[in-house]
């Protein structure tokens, strides 16, 4: 009988894109992460009403490209965070990539305030880099997701209530109906994690007035 073959591991240097829009020496930043089959610029600009003077609106772009118009076109390109093919190594490269971002993006001597906004897919990607990273996280905002379902909100209640988590969510969004939504309002309250939920006419997307109105509650950098 032949041998089965053997599968290794093998960690190699990657090229990660970041797009930013302001001046990576304000006070703050918002790190923004894109959905499923999106691009870092395309989120960047989707999230343009967080940029102001004082806010620097930051996206890195998933290390998994493909194309997302199919094989007979190749013209619009998508990038991914993880799939469930080796998700524990996929969740440890992506970790380390969003730290190394921050980390080489930042002026010398600068320490800014991080806000971070997960969008759909890069909903579950924020709630673990936020947990599992070595980067402080001042702010968490989940948008069309959720906390990534194989945290352990148990574990990570402390953090998360340290962490000022805000939900968003269309009224319209086929991914996030209003059940859903409830369901994870319900596991948030178990666990004594308070949650602001804030919900707008729409559906899977950003929505300029109401990324507005995340901003305007902070009254500005702090």
């Amino acid at each position: 009988m032949a041998d089965p073959p053997t599968h290794h591991t093998v960690e190699v240097p990657r090229t990660a894109r970041c797009v930013t829009i302001g001046a990576l020496a304000a006070p703050v930043w918002w790190v923004v992460l894109h959905g499923y089959g999106q691009r870092a610029a395309d989120s960047a600009e989707a999230a343009r009403p967080l940029a102001a003077p004082d806010r620097c609106v930051v996206a890195p772009e998933g290390l998994s490209r493909f194309y997302v118009d199919g094989l007979d076109t190749h013209e619009r390109v998508g990038a991914s965070w993880m799939t469930r093919e080796m998700r524990e190594a996929e969740i440890q490269d992506y970790v380390r990539y969003l730290d190394a971002a921050v980390q080489r993006l930042a002026p010398p001597d600068a320490s800014p305030t991080l806000r971070l906004l997960g969008f759909s897919q890069g909903a579950a990607t924020a709630s673990r880099w936020a947990l599992l990273g070595d980067t402080p996280i001042d702010r968490l905002v989940l948008w069309g997701g959720a906390p990534a379902h194989d945290l352990d909100l148990s574990a990570h209640a402390a953090s998360l209530r340290a962490l000022d988590l805000t939900l968003v969510v269309g009224t319209d969004d086929p991914y996030v109906p209003s059940d859903r939504r409830r369901a994870v309002e319900a596991q948030l309250a178990r666990h004594d994690i308070p949650v602001t939920v804030h919900t707008f006419d729409g559906g899977h997307r950003l929505d300029a007035p109401t990324l507005h109105t995340l901003v305007s509650a902070e009254g500005g950098a702090r």
